[in-house]
């Protein structure tokens, strides 16, 4: 990294904390009252955080996903529906900027997300296919120089905060359910009906209701990449690494809500009796650290080969990414727990728990993790098993094989 970089990476750095220091100072009042996390996204704008992946050219930063899952992080140990909300905004932005090509609308749009600091939401979830993003029952109808879109959407997180929305949906009327677009809406260009409220065990900041989407707009809102290569080359990736980095970032505060109580109880005549627990906490902790950290490092030498983007072995190694992230924080978040004891499993007291677990367990069930898992069954066993240990070995190989 050189010395620019560092410097941007520094004040990204700032800029998170400052965010996080809101965040965490209304985390609990927005898990309480099922409310939006207005004063951290606000914050958000206020630092420009949010159009940080926009290229300069366009008015923004032109940030690393990398920077992204480290904002992610920040906001996750401070309030796990505004590092969510944060997650699912960047993984349409990142959408955004990899497909729209030179499409004058979409690069209005995007100049418009760096200068006005515009929260995009997405629609993804549609009628009874639940967390299927690879179908639509929904198109995109034509009429004369308009485009019209319907949709029973039973979930858009933040739907009715969203400066932004966009849509899955068919490519026609006679589209199969997999032929799928990506249509962005901006505000006036569509009006939510609502279908279902959101009170949930946790992540209940997120707001993520169900409307019925009305929309018209122009032909030129479609994205011109179809969904299948938007999704493989960016949308499943991003989004597998920031919804992880959010969820590291929950474990991340619960172990050290447990260090404080360890640390606090010893002080006092010995470790208490679940000490050992928070020794298995910190290094789950470590091993997810290292999970996403390895995943990144994949992503960012692969991003600019769509070949190896869309190879089996990518996918699955994304894919699997978020089984793996959100069993092993749910992992982490329960020992830090069990250090805690009745400390932590109180909803009231300063090493409480409860939030955290509420929070974290959200992470195997958004896009079931069984989803994931029988999906990528079909395809695994066509991914050989790897001969060496390390990436470099395996590059390594691959030259000398081709020289």
């Amino acid at each position: 990294m050189n010395i620019q970089n560092r410097l941007v990476t520094t004040d990204l750095t700032r800029r998170a904390e400052l965010v996080a220091a809101i965040a965490a100072a209304a985390a609990d009042g927005v898990d309480r009252e099922t409310k939006f996390p207005a004063a951290a996204i606000a914050a958000a704008r206020a630092q420009r955080l949010l159009g940080i992946l926009v290229p300069t050219e366009l008015g923004g930063e032109e940030a690393s996903v990398s920077d992204v899952v480290d904002v992610c992080y920040a906001l996750g140990r401070a309030c796990a529906s505004t590092g969510m909300i944060y997650a699912m905004h960047q993984m349409m932005v990142a959408a955004l900027v990899r497909h729209a090509g030179a499409d004058p609308w979409h690069r209005r749009l995007l100049r418009r997300i760096a200068d006005e600091q515009l929260l995009l939401a997405s629609s993804t979830t549609e009628g009874q296919g639940g967390g299927d993003l690879r179908k639509s029952s929904c198109a995109v109808e034509r009429r004369d120089a308009r485009i019209t879109l319907e949709k029973s959407a039973t979930v858009i997180s933040y739907g009715a905060q969203a400066d932004v929305l966009v849509s899955t949906a068919r490519r026609s009327a006679d589209a199969p359910p997999t032929d799928q677009v990506l249509v962005a809406l901006a505000a006036g260009d569509y009006r939510l009906e609502p279908l279902v409220g959101w009170d949930t065990l946790g992540m209940r900041g997120t707001c993520s209701a169900g409307f019925m989407l009305k929309a018209e707009g122009e032909p030129g809102q479609v994205l011109p990449d179809a969904y299948h290569k938007v999704h493989t080359e960016t949308v499943m990736p991003v989004a597998h690494l920031a919804w992880s980095a959010v969820w590291a970032g929950i474990a991340a505060a619960a172990v050290e809500r447990a260090r404080l109580f360890v640390r606090k109880a010893a002080g006092k005549g010995g470790p208490p009796p679940g000490a050992q627990h928070f020794t298995r906490a910190s290094a789950t902790l470590t091993s997810l650290r290292w999970m996403i950290a390895s995943a990144l490092r994949r992503y960012e030498t692969a991003k600019s080969d769509p070949q190896e983007l869309e190879s089996l072995d990518f996918q699955t190694t994304m894919n699997l990414l978020k089984v793996n992230a959100s069993e092993t924080a749910i992992a982490a978040v329960m020992s830090a727990l069990q250090a805690c004891g009745l400390a932590g499993y109180r909803n009231d007291g300063e090493f409480t728990i409860g939030r955290h677990l509420r929070d974290v367990l959200s992470s195997s069930i958004m896009i079931n993790n069984d989803r994931i898992l029988s999906n990528v069954a079909t395809t695994s066993f066509l991914v050989d098993v790897p001969a060496f240990l390390t990436d470099q070995h395996r590059h390594d190989a691959k030259i000398a094989i081709e020289a």
